[in-house]
């Protein structure tokens, strides 16, 4: 992995994703907080957690154009937009304005203009890092973000205890300037993309279409379904999270909380360079029913270190899962395709996650913060259970060894 930051490209890519991976934590702390504070009940966080993920629902909209644009162009304003909306937060505080429907307004907007983001990471790392280091690009990649994560989940809980959620907003708009600022010096090849027959470039609608017509043809859908399932009941369970937090210590328990869920994504996505040997079924399989075991164990054992503990080894399996199918649509997708396929997975997996996220406000007010915290441990035994009886997804091998055409991954839809 050190030969990857010796890349120049690789290294400002990876500096600036921390930075603003560092922020957004720091956001997100800062937000649930404010409007729980606000609002005074789940059904409002519930509610905020539907906002900030019905964006990712879409995603899908913004690969043809992150395949069609210049992906460094992307990368950078994406990150000044998203620094302007975020900093009309503290200047509504500071003028006395500031109420739920602001936080609420802001919160799918920035979530919208953050989709373009991963798209153009995807798309960008296999032109500036050689095939066989894409395991360890990713890994690199999602080590920074769940490890700033996690960093600055706890600290975003401290800091809200001692001063107020607004000051998460103030750094996270630094950091958003800060990483616009480093992406603008970033030099990313163009994709090899052949010329209609016309000499005209695809239009949008078929570029989309493209992509689409990919993904149908391949193993990639049954991840989707499973994936979509699972978010689903995740994303309830993280919705009256802040309440669950609440009983056990407050604010600074959420953090803490938080970093323990992080803290897990990135001992997995440390753990995903030595386990791509690995059968990936079998990594899923048992994987996630012990992720799964030790959830249900965090929420019954009623004593927050134990709890951050058993959370942050429910989440290691899906770091490493998280990883390697990153490196299967990076390595066999065709190049020109990559913007889109990425978002297109993103978008399809998690499109039950909003309508999880206001179920779980709903839901807590009616049987309980336990019962919807407990769905998330559910969800992964039963992505085991769904996996292991799937007949292509449990003869999976490791992903070295992966054929692409019994997947379905060697047909190419790219207009002529």
């Amino acid at each position: 992995m050190r030969a990857l930051f010796q890349n120049v490209t690789f290294r400002r890519l990876f500096i600036g994703r921390l930075l603003s991976n560092a922020g957004d934590s720091l956001y997100y702390i800062g937000a649930m907080a404010l409007v729980y504070d606000l609002g005074g009940s789940v059904v409002y966080t519930g509610l905020a957690g539907f906002l900030t993920l019905f964006p990712q629902a879409l995603q899908f909209l913004t690969g043809p154009l992150v395949d069609r644009w210049s992906l460094r162009r992307v990368l950078v304003w994406s990150q000044l937009f998203q620094g302007l909306v975020v900093l009309v937060i503290p200047i509504v505080y500071w003028t006395g304005q500031l109420t739920i429907t602001v936080v609420l307004v802001v919160m799918p907007i920035v979530a919208m203009a953050s989709q373009f983001v991963y798209p153009a990471q995807s798309a960008a790392l296999p032109r500036i890092v050689a095939e066989d280091e894409l395991v360890s690009a990713n890994s690199a990649f999602s080590t920074a973000y769940q490890g700033t994560d996690a960093a600055f989940s706890a600290l975003g809980g401290v800091l809200i205890a001692i001063f107020s959620p607004i000051t998460a907003f103030v750094f996270d708009v630094l950091s958003f300037l800060g990483t616009g600022l480093l992406f603008g010096s970033l030099s990313i090849p163009p994709a090899d993309e052949a010329p209609s027959s016309t000499g005209e470039q695809p239009s949008y609608r078929t570029r989309l279409l493209d992509g689409l017509n990919y993904v149908r043809g391949t193993v990639l859908v049954a991840f989707i379904g499973v994936a979509a399932f699972v978010n689903g009941l995740l994303a309830a369970a993280m919705a009256v999270l802040p309440a669950f937090a609440d009983g056990v210590g407050g604010s600074s328990a959420y953090g803490l909380l938080l970093a323990g869920l992080t803290s897990g994504l990135l001992l997995g996505a440390l753990s995903a360079e030595p386990a791509k040997r690995f059968s990936l079924s079998r990594l899923i399989v048992v994987g996630f029913t012990f992720g799964g075991c030790c959830w249900l164990a965090g929420v019954a054992i009623h004593w927050l270190p134990a709890t951050v503990v058993l959370f942050c080894c429910s989440l290691v399996p899906a770091g490493i899962t998280n990883v390697l199918l990153s490196a299967i649509v990076q390595t066999h997708v065709p190049e020109p395709l990559v913007g889109r396929v990425s978002s297109i997975m993103g978008s399809a997996s998690v499109i039950a996650m909003p309508i999880g996220s206001l179920s779980g406000g709903l839901l807590g007010e009616l049987w309980g913060v336990q019962t919807v915290i407990a769905g998330g441990g559910i969800a992964m035994i039963g992505l085991a259970v769904l996996w292991a009886g799937h007949p292509r997804l449990r003869t999976l091998g490791p992903i070295e060894a992966l054929d692409p055409q019994r997947y379905g991954l060697t047909n190419s839809s790219l207009s002529p």
